[in-house]
């Protein structure tokens, strides 16, 4: 095992600073999508008739993400972070306003453009976990990832509580929902242009150490990067961790009206869902340093399968309470110790096109699950669905197993 890093004190008061402000970026813009998700498809039935296409406008925006993630990712490698983070929230104000649009003339195809729009927005945001990389010294590269993704508590308390102060603020139901959206997009823009990004130093991608100063190596090939056991392992974890929680938490405000629970319910379920995922993120790095990558990830795992066996348990507002949060605190586990595994195998002159090829996969998978999670759950309910997400999380268990098997170390 790796030494300890240094504690915090030897990370100076700058690096603290944008630290700080790309965390309540990640907050307030997780808000945003945190109320994308609890309000989209509950807003969708109350004029749409096909109801197993309720989710349909969050897998566009999934779809989005896809489709976002080269572009985004290339263009803050040609001109910055700071100027591609703005794009991005420019995508979301204007995201957000075609999908209220689309509900104000009941247009459903409007809802599922605007959601396509959105994904741009949401490319970037998944991105801020990588730029937090970039702001400290290697040896906090598991920290800054985690202490980055904990902004998502501050998410869990926004999202959902403006979704339940706004669903019915300005009629049709949710309207004002996707207008707060809106706004949110403009705060994260404003606060972005303080953050400053510096550029990235020589490190060795393997170890994360500070190379000689010498003339950088050309950038491998796309398929050379891709083929190493760690990336793929990060990779097929990542797209579990994302594909399963987004199967579940698309679901559940569907299941949870559909077993007669009230609306609100489903707006308390999402938090406590937030909350699993994004809590543990306080400790989640300090873990990693301590037992290793491949271990935290491997009990995420675990906890994401006790989340599946609390939701076969049965179908009362405490099952669906204590199904989603463990469903959180598994993705946190599995998750951010993917993206730590993803930050070791490319060198910085890779890093756009590496770090968009993991995102490709990770949301292609998520915009599969989020369309299957209303189909499944209007087709066959919540119990064969809950059934189906324990496939996913096998191809995890999987992965990790075969890169233990590799004997390759992998740093703290």
């Amino acid at each position: 095992m790796n030494a300890q890093p240094p504690p915090l004190t030897t990370i100076d008061a700058r690096m603290r600073r944008n630290l700080f402000l790309l965390a309540s970026c990640q907050a307030i813009g997780q808000a945003g999508n945190t109320m994308m998700f609890a309000a989209t498809a509950l807003s969708v039935v109350t004029f749409f008739p096909m109801r197993d296409l309720a989710t349909l406008p969050v897998t566009m925006q999934h779809i989005g993400v896809m489709l976002a993630v080269f572009p985004a990712a290339l263009l803050m490698q040609r001109y910055g972070r700071q100027f591609g983070f703005r794009i991005g929230s420019l995508f979301g104000m204007a995201g957000a306003g075609v999908i209220g649009l689309g509900l104000y003339f009941a247009n459903f195809l409007l809802m599922c453009a605007g959601g396509l729009i959105l994904g741009y927005a949401v490319a970037s945001l998944q991105m801020y976990r990588f730029a937090a990389v970039e702001l400290v010294p290697p040896s906090y590269r598991a920290r800054a990832i985690s202490w980055v993704t904990a902004g998502g508590v501050v998410a869990g308390i926004i999202g959902p509580s403006l979704a339940r102060w706004t669903h019915d603020q300005i009629m049709p139901l949710y309207l004002a929902t996707y207008a707060a959206m809106v706004g949110i997009h403009v705060v994260v823009f404003i606060i972005m242009s303080f953050i400053k990004f510096p550029t990235v130093l020589h490190q060795d991608a393997g170890t994360g150490a500070a190379a000689p100063a010498m003339p950088e190596a050309p950038p491998r090939p796309l398929l050379e990067i891709a083929m190493q056991p760690r990336f793929l392992a990060a990779v097929i974890c990542g797209m579990s961790a994302f594909g399963t929680m987004s199967f579940i938490m698309g679901a559940s405000p569907l299941a949870i009206v559909a077993c007669g629970l009230p609306h609100t319910e489903a707006h308390w379920v999402i938090f406590l869902h937030v909350m699993g995922m994004f809590v543990p993120s306080f400790f989640t790095g300090n873990l990693i340093g301590r037992f290793g990558m491949l271990n935290v990830m491997g009990f995420g795992i675990v906890v994401f399968l006790l989340g599946v066996a609390a939701a076969l348990a049965g179908t009362s507002d405490w099952h669906f309470r204590i199904a989603l949060t463990l469903n959180g605190v598994g993705w946190n586990f599995l998750f951010i110790g993917a993206t730590t595994l993803v930050t070791t195998c490319y060198r910085p002159n890779e890093r756009g096109k590496t770090q968009a090829l993991n995102d490709f996969l990770v949301f292609g998978t998520t915009a599969a699950s989020s369309f299957l999670a209303g189909f499944l759950q209007e087709r066959m309910g919540w119990v064969p669905l809950n059934w189906f997400s324990v496939a996913l999380l096998a191809t995890a268990i999987l992965a990790v197993a075969w890169l233990k098997m590799q004997r390759q170390p992998v740093a703290a």
